[in-house]
């Protein structure tokens, strides 16, 4: 009963800190794009609450790895980076692959969601530049997060509990994949839409 409840308050504290990331996120993206088409505020958003886990959560994560462990550590962003070590053992002690791409992660991708906010607000001509190089980091990442391992057997990966597997893994790693596929989907339209522009355009003073 106690150790149940310990999972219980556990994985709800961590849910909580994700959707309360969640809310911050799409309240800024939702207030920065004021004004602007509903697909922009979207992707505003989405954004926001991109560079706050980058920043907010996998930062610390780093930083924690490089003075010691996960699984030695305390602390709220600790005690949130244990209970998805439940799920996936390699970030609870220091994996040297793990690591490595969360540096790139937290450094590039959290760097570039911060530069393109600024595209998108601003309207800057290399807006779907920047948001072509963010989405397929996130999705290098997410494959060199788990091919690896399931190349092996996925001996690090809990696939038992219905938490862990669906909701840890599934869920919250699928959502850095869908999302950064369908920014790619919208700079494939809008490039498109520029080029046939630019087309027309040149034809008219031929």
């Amino acid at each position: 009963m106690g150790a149940g409840w310990e999972l219980g308050a556990a994985a709800g504290r961590s849910l909580l800190l994700c959707a309360a990331l969640l809310v911050a996120g799409c309240a800024l993206g939702l207030r920065l794009g004021r004004g602007r088409a509903a697909a922009d505020r979207g992707v505003l958003a989405w954004l926001c609450y991109d560079a706050l886990v980058h920043f907010a959560l996998e930062g610390p994560f780093v930083y924690l790895s490089f003075v010691g462990n996960i699984a030695d550590s305390e602390g709220l962003i600790a005690s949130l980076w244990k209970e998805y070590g439940k799920a996936d053992a390699r970030w609870l002690y220091f994996d040297p692959t793990i690591v490595s791409l969360e540096i790139l992660t937290v450094v590039l991708d959290g760097s570039l969601a911060l530069v393109l906010i600024y595209a998108i607000v601003k309207e800057k001509y290399y807006r779907h530049f920047l948001q072509i190089t963010l989405c397929v980091c996130e999705l290098y990442g997410g494959w060199m997060t788990f091919f690896p391992d399931w190349l092996m057997g996925s001996p690090n990966l809990n696939t038992d509990s219905w938490l862990y597997f669906g909701v840890y893994l599934v869920f919250f790693n699928s959502v850095w994949v869908l999302i950064p596929g369908l920014l790619l989907c919208q700079s494939w339209v809008e490039l498109k839409k520029m080029y046939y522009k630019g087309t027309n355009s040149g034809k008219k003073f031929q």
